[in-house]
């Protein structure tokens, strides 16, 4: 008997609600680690802490199935400077000791998978400081805060296809629907044109992914300010997954490798015949605990085996290490991630940061370009119940009626 092909589009409603159900997961635990994140918090127990909070959570969910679930990202905690997700080790003492240092801007990055789907998200805070008591943010970091915030709502818009969200006369909405999707190059222009606004400067090679199911880097990519002989590839579609990624920074941009051990790490689909016991030991442990998701080399058992049983996979390309990445000129950078779905209703947001309370912002700086303020203003994603407007609706009990315009309120703000 042939075996059932299971469909793991987001035709499947099934897989739109396990999105759902990790990205529920990764908000909860983002919400409690930045809570941990305070001047003097070390960053290598903050991030097991994280790590095991997020264990915990999906552990609650899909009890008793077969369906394969864990972390789609560890916990990362990115100092000021810092650019790519940092997640050092207790044994590199030298890096295990370094803590949260008022007034830095710091990333927070994690996510949880569930049957293989992974909604990842990252969030940039200043760590309180004297200067800012009376939760203002002054000057420069409330600049590079705003930028960030305003270019990533930016990018969300430039990722729906034209015309899928109707908006304007129905004149507006066909010429909508007749544009051709914005280039890799116009989607970089427009977004420096934001970031300028509050001079600031998009970091080299942002990178937003398609997402598939056991895959967050498939075969589609954005690249924004790509640097040399770097290139993106495809645009988004309906029926896709993204990994939506903004980077700004407040010095060129530009970016550099640090001095940092690699310590996060994802296998390839590469095969590889390791020649070492203590290689092979180390790769079967990855395969099993973590599959092709990232992981850090501290959530291995024995993590002084695992930096030694980790270098020949590396070689041998069946494991990929990411390099601790920088800003070139040590100015502090911030960075955001959201788990987005392109439906036929536009986009949802699956994860993400929090939205911030622009009033604690001070600064002088703003967003003058008329077509950057139009394209802000515009929805991400239809309003719920545009369907049943012309049909004639069956009265309600006040308390049904109630509880259905809670339920349309939810819906919509989980769209916007």
């Amino acid at each position: 008997m042939a075996e059932e092909t299971v469909d793991y589009s987001l035709a499947n409603p099934d897989t739109l609600t396990k999105y759902k159900v990790a990205a529920g997961i990764s908000q909860t635990v983002l919400k409690t680690v930045t809570g941990w994140c305070v001047e003097g918090a070390n960053i290598v127990e903050v991030c097991e802490k994280g790590d095991k909070l997020l264990e915990e959570e999906v552990a609650k969910v899909y009890k008793g199935k077969k369906i394969a679930k864990g972390i789609a990202h560890p916990t990362t905690v990115s100092p000021s400077s810092y650019i790519t997700p940092y997640t050092p080790l207790k044994t590199d003492e030298e890096e295990a000791a370094t803590v949260l240092k008022p007034g830095e801007v710091i990333k927070i990055q994690l996510g949880a998978q569930i049957d293989g789907f992974g909604a990842i998200l990252c969030d940039s805070i200043i760590i309180p400081s004297e200067k800012n008591e009376d939760d203002k943010l002054p000057g420069r970091q409330a600049d590079l805060l705003l930028a960030t915030y305003y270019a990533n709502e930016l990018l969300l818009r430039l990722m729906i296809p034209p015309g899928l969200v109707p908006t304007g006369t129905e004149e507006e909405q066909k010429k909508a629907a007749a544009q051709k999707p914005p280039t890799q190059a116009k989607i970089t222009q427009l977004l420096e044109k934001v970031v300028k606004s509050f001079d600031c400067n998009l970091v080299e090679s942002t990178t937003c992914w398609l997402f598939e199911r056991n895959e967050i880097e498939a075969k589609k990519k954005i690249i924004l300010a790509p640097g040399e002989g770097v290139r993106g590839e495809g645009i988004p579609e309906v029926g896709e997954v993204w990994g939506v990624e903004m980077g700004v920074s407040l010095g060129s941009g530009k970016v550099k490798t640090l001095s940092n051990r690699p310590t996060l790490h994802r296998r390839t689909t590469t095969t590889y015949g390791l020649k070492r016991p203590s290689s092979r030991a180390t790769l079967s442990e990855i395969v099993k605990k973590f599959g092709t998701f990232p992981f850090s080399l501290r959530q291995l058992e024995d993590e002084r085996s695992a930096k030694v049983g980790v270098v020949e996979c590396v070689r041998g390309g069946v494991v990929r290490q990411y390099e601790v990445v920088g800003d070139k000129d040590n100015e502090p950078v911030a960075r955001l991630f959201t788990t987005i779905a392109l439906t036929k209703h536009g986009l949802t947001r699956l994860s993400g940061p929090p939205s911030p309370d622009l009033e604690q912002y001070k600064t002088d700086k703003k967003i003058t370009d008329e077509d950057i303020l139009k394209i802000l203003e515009l929805p991400v994603g239809k309003p719920p119940g545009t369907k049943s407007k012309n049909k004639k609706k069956k009265k309600k009990p006040a308390k049904k009626a109630a509880a259905d315009a809670e339920e349309e309120d939810a819906e919509s703000s989980d769209e916007e």
